[in-house]
């Protein structure tokens, strides 16, 4: 169940954690889906068998495939009302210090960092954290930035 907060109301939460999101699992198809729609077909995500002797033990999902879950699980951790649009805005720092092995599971979890009035609207700055179930380090560390609009 996700975090409702009225757009009204973010200023007030900065500092708190969201929640997380469900757990979901990377497979083959998405990375493969990945690869077509990016042109990264590097052997380590898209080859299964070579992948088996890599550095990893099998195939990988992209870093940046990790990072665009982070809009996709979002709505998950945390929804945002009295607002009629909100956009992706960027990112600040983005690290990927941990592999997400094809067939594991991901979730995310989110950190309401800052947030700033603009023209309409607030900017919503988010730490997130992305991690495979069982896994020591996280996979993807980012802060994003999105635009609420009202």
């Amino acid at each position: 169940m996700p975090t409702v907060i009225d757009i009204d109301d973010l200023a007030n939460r900065v500092g708190e954690h969201l929640g997380y999101s469900g757990w979901q699992t990377i497979t083959q198809e998405r990375v493969n889906l990945f690869a077509d729609a990016t042109g990264d077909h590097q052997w380590i995500h898209v080859d299964p068998e070579r992948a088996k002797a890599g550095p990893f033990g099998g195939p990988i999902a992209h870093g940046y495939l990790t990072l665009s879950l982070i809009p996709v699980l979002l709505g998950e951790v945390v929804v945002v009302e009295g607002i009629t649009m909100g956009v992706n805005y960027g990112a600040n720092k983005v690290r990927l210090p941990a592999p997400v092995p094809v067939g594991s599971e991901l979730r995310l979890g989110l950190t309401l960092a800052g947030v700033e009035e603009v023209a309409g609207g607030a900017q919503v700055t988010l730490d997130a954290v992305l991690e495979v179930k069982d896994a020591p380090k996280p996979s993807c560390v980012a802060q994003v930035v999105y635009r609420f609009y009202r």
